[in-house]
């Protein structure tokens, strides 16, 4: 009997073992048959089974990870993270091409667990289709008529950069971390805009979002968020720097729920003080209409947008202006003799002095070239087969813009590693852009605030360099390493702000 019981049960094992191994061949075979790349499809690395190329890139670096693999595979490839496949595109002429020339074929964005879990396809930034173009003309028609990109709006900031200044000028000449002040500044303009009034800097719970918005940015597209991607019903229930972003950007909206709940409370639909009051009139107006998308949580989702995307580039653009600023002193002078000669040291500037300050003008610009500040923009999908350089892409692949291989690009630049305001002056010293200066991206999906980023940037640049000169601790030199995420942010740092 004991005989009988061992074959058995060595049967049972060795089925057992064989059903293991079927089913490990069924699976390896299945995702080889079902993510192969087609003879047409854009090259790039072999993917591993199951997990594709999620492990291939360092995500400390990834668009240096991705613009070496062009020198691999070329200006057009693709990687398999998880079972999607995405296309990165690199060099100014390929993202032209499909940004601009095809742009209608690349306007949506393409599915992302993570970002379908927070924006439930709401919003301006990740939308696709008919309810992103009605959110984003709504979202310019109402900025502009509160000032977006016209005289009263410098007014604002200039009137912002009187507190920024008092903050500065409080730690006479010593050693301070500017971003939180920096931060809070640039992100009062565009909650004057939104919500219709400043945050004090001193205001604890507006200063933790401010720290927040950056951990945020950057495990959004870390590992952890390219897994939750590939596997959400998995990630979903797992913990990890994963739901620390959920809940991040939970947190974001009900302190924006906070504020509309005051709106509401003293509404009065003829008297229009900000973004909110319109968008509830909004939505009272388009009642009616049967394709509308206005309503109340796809409202807090475009302030949380509009609330992110107004705080973070913008101040993460002069936190990197200010190390540059340490890092070339010779510069730093150069601008401020500008400065001097143009406005002096009695008048605040205005956009009108920037004609007359093409220097000035260049080393904002070359900040931006420099800091790469969305290094790989956002992605886009397909909405149709795309043909490219011999390739077919088809629909619902989606698609990544490198920025980074074009800002850097030697063929376009003449110093591309280098920080040289030169790239923006002809031999007159004139202020010139190149056709390759593109950190706003390009197409329909070019960032909807370039023109308030512009402005902010010069005004704020201009009054502190004519108020301040920067430079580092005694025995520090500028560090102009970053940490990687949505945006390139510099490492926190200290910095001096002597009064001129």
């Amino acid at each position: 009997m004991d005989s009988i019981f061992s074959v058995f049960g060595s049967y049972v094992d060795w089925d057992v073992k064989s059903l293991l191994l079927f089913t490990a061949v069924f699976i390896l075979t299945a995702d080889f048959i079902k993510n192969r790349r087609p003879d047409s499809f854009p090259p790039g690395p072999r993917a591993f089974p199951i997990v594709g190329n999620i492990f291939t890139l360092d995500y400390n670096r990834t668009h240096e990870s991705v613009t070496q693999l062009a020198g691999i595979y070329g200006d057009v490839y693709s990687l398999r993270m998880g079972q999607t496949w995405i296309v990165v595109l690199n060099g100014f002429e390929v993202l032209k091409e499909v940004l601009v020339n095809q742009g209608d074929s690349v306007a949506d964005r393409p599915y992302q667990a993570l970002i379908q879990d927070i924006s439930h396809e709401q919003g301006l930034v990740f939308s696709s289709g008919n309810g992103w173009k009605q959110q984003r003309r709504f979202a310019l028609t109402t900025l502009k008529y509160f000032g977006f990109g016209k005289k009263s709006l410098e007014l604002v900031i200039l009137e912002e950069f009187t507190y920024c200044a008092k903050d500065f000028r409080s730690y006479k000449g010593k050693p301070f971390n500017p971003h939180l002040i920096i931060s809070n500044a640039v992100s009062n303009i565009i909650c004057s805009l939104v919500f219709g009034h400043r945050f004090d800097y001193s205001d604890e719970k507006f200063m933790k979002l401010m720290k927040w918005f950056g951990e945020a940015l950057e495990k959004q597209v870390s590992i952890w968020a390219q897994l939750y991607n590939a596997f959400p019903l998995l990630m979903r229930r797992l913990p990890g720097p994963h739901q620390t972003v959920k809940h991040i950007w939970n947190n974001t909206k009900d302190f924006i729920r906070a504020e509309v709940k005051e709106h509401k409370q003293n509404w009065d639909p003829s008297d229009r003080r900000d973004y909110i009051d319109c968008y509830l009139n909004e939505i009272q107006m388009s009642k009616e209409q049967a394709d509308h998308t206005f309503d109340e949580e796809n409202m807090v989702m475009c302030v949380l947008d509009l609330f992110v995307a107004g705080s973070e580039t913008t101040s993460t653009t002069l936190r990197w202006a200010f190390l540059y600023m340490a890092k070339y002193p010779e510069i730093q002078e150069k601008v401020q003799a500008e400065i001097d000669r143009v406005i002096g040291q009695s008048r605040e500037p205005s956009m009108e002095d920037r004609a007359n300050l093409p220097y000035t003008d260049a080393v904002i610009h070359e900040v931006q070239r420099m800091g790469n500040i969305v290094p790989l923009s956002l992605p886009h999908v397909t909405n149709r087969d795309v043909q490219l350089g011999g390739y077919t892409i088809p629909k619902g692949v989606a698609i990544i813009p490198n920025l980074t291989s074009v800002l850097y690009d030697k063929n376009e630049w003449e110093t591309p590693d280098t920080f040289n305001p030169g790239h923006f002056l002809n031999e007159e010293g004139k202020f010139v852009k190149p056709a390759a200066f593109i950190p706003f991206s390009a197409g329909k999906r070019q960032c909807p605030g370039e023109n308030l980023a512009k402005m902010e940037l010069f005004l704020f640049f201009t009054s502190l360099l004519q108020h301040f000169t920067f430079s580092m601790p005694a025995g520090v030199k500028p560090v102009m390493d970053y940490h990687f995420g949505i945006t390139l942010t510099p490492l926190q740092y200290e910095i001096c702000a002597t009064s001129r």
